[in-house]
């Protein structure tokens, strides 16, 4: 069921239901004013004939009053009087008075049937006791009266209702406009159209429901942008490896002897490592740039994460007769105390050796340095220029006239994993001029 519909329906449903609350209510306080004033009118009806009584002198026998031959519109029939002295004897009565009982041990209301009609009625005893008078009423014409006043308020009520709700229809439908040309606005949108909706017009309630979505539609554009900027980056870095791994092949398919083979095996098994570490890094990179946060967080085992990384890369040091140190810090000092991912850092600090180790010069040292607030990592040879060091990181670019393979993401990946840790990479060279230092320290 839709919105509009479940709230129309609440609304035919609780609107009659409150304007029958509301009669009732109406009712009940007419029907408690109506008594008000006919028990006020039988009181001074009883006082008026006292004071005629006493006026008079009301000893003689028992009378009975005369039938008005002019009534009008009034139902007397409905009212009834009766006097009695103090013997019990009718001084006074009209012919509905006659049929009221005697009531010799006090005064005040009550309510009684006479001929099968509820009647309520009041007495009142004279100070001397000489008579008592009695004044009735049947409660037919209160009734009749409550009745009627609540009837000429009916008719406009049961004459209006079907406008009311005629009208609340029309105003939920218009209240609900703005869901409407929402829903309007999103089903004309095409799949590439993630532009944010405009949210400053909207009403109160839709304005989280638009900051949501806006959130999303930026999530989403964030996604399709590193998926279309991963394929890019894998169709043009994988489109030269495949091709030289096809010449490579075919070079293999057509060697004759074993010599040139060989060279063609190691060439073609060459061409596939890189081909591996490069889908690797593509791979990384893109997990670490829709990463939002760190999956873990705690204390850092740095020994371990130093023992891990350096373990990794020491196949290529020995191939290139690299030396690997690792200088910890003097006590008391110890390394900085940081909290992070372990395996996100051996990513890191992988990269970074790596990246060191392949273009140092062969048989120099790369060293890993912990000191209390920051990591440096370094190797020897010489100093880069200020145009390399500011193009260091950048996808997919590699200094020329490099001999060793790569796919210039190594510092990429390790930049994102510093920012997912709240740390900065600056590069330059050592203090003695050469080489190429990096140090990782707080943002």
């Amino acid at each position: 069921m839709s919105l509009r519909r479940r709230l129309l329906l609440y609304l035919l449903i609780c609107a009659p239901v409150a304007w029958l609350l509301a009669l009732a209510a109406s009712f009940l306080q007419a029907h408690a004013e109506v008594n008000e004033l006919y028990d006020t009118e039988l009181i001074r009806f009883t006082r008026q004939v006292q004071l005629t009584l006493i006026g008079l002198n009301a000893s003689g026998g028992a009378g009975t009053m005369p039938d008005s031959p002019v009534r009008g519109q009034a139902d007397l029939d409905s009212l009834a009087i009766v006097v009695w002295d103090r013997d019990g004897q009718v001084l006074l009565a009209d012919r509905e008075g006659a049929q009221l009982p005697l009531r010799p041990d006090g005064a005040g209301f009550i309510d009684l049937e006479l001929n099968q009609e509820a009647w309520r009625a009041y007495y009142l005893q004279s100070a001397d006791g000489r008579w008592l008078v009695a004044a009735g009423q049947s409660l037919h014409e209160r009734d009749e009266l409550v009745y009627g006043l609540i009837g000429s308020q009916l008719l406009p009520w049961l004459v209006m209702l079907p406008i009311l709700l005629v009208a609340m229809g029309w105003a939920v439908r218009q209240a609900l406009a703005p869901m409407r040309a929402l829903s309007d606005e999103l089903a004309r949108r095409g799949a590439d159209e993630l532009q944010p909706l405009p949210a400053g017009d909207a009403p109160a309630e839709l304005r989280p429901l638009l900051e949501a979505m806006n959130g999303l539609f930026e999530r989403i554009t964030a996604t399709l942008a590193r998926e279309r900027r991963f394929t890019a980056d894998a169709a043009h870095e994988l489109r030269t490896p495949l091709a030289v791994l096809s010449a490579q092949w075919d070079r293999l398919r057509g060697a004759r002897e074993d010599a040139e083979r060989d060279q063609s095996l190691r060439a073609l098994r060459a061409g596939i490592d890189r081909m591996a570490r490069l889908v690797d890094q593509l791979l990384r990179l893109s997990r670490l740039e829709a990463a939002q946060g760190l999956p873990h967080s705690g204390e850092l085992d740095w020994p371990e994460i130093a023992r891990q990384a350096m373990s990794e890369v020491l196949p290529l040091a020995e191939r290139r007769d690299i030396q690997l140190d690792c200088l910890w810090p003097e006590p008391p000092q110890e390394p900085p105390n940081w909290q992070g991912d372990p395996h996100l850092l051996v990513v890191l600090l992988r990269n970074l050796l790596d990246n060191a180790t392949r273009y140092a010069p062969q048989g120099s040292t790369v060293s890993l340095g912990f000191e209390g607030d920051r990591l440096r990592v370094s190797n020897a040879g010489p100093a880069l220029s200020d145009e390399l060091l500011a193009r260091l990181g950048e996808r997919f670019h590699r200094p020329e006239g490099q001999a060793e393979s790569g796919s210039g993401l190594g510092v990429s990946i390790a930049r994102r994993i510093a920012e997912l840790h709240g740390l900065t990479l600056s590069y330059g060279a050592r203090a003695d001029g050469t080489g190429v230092e990096v140090v990782l320290a707080r943002a």
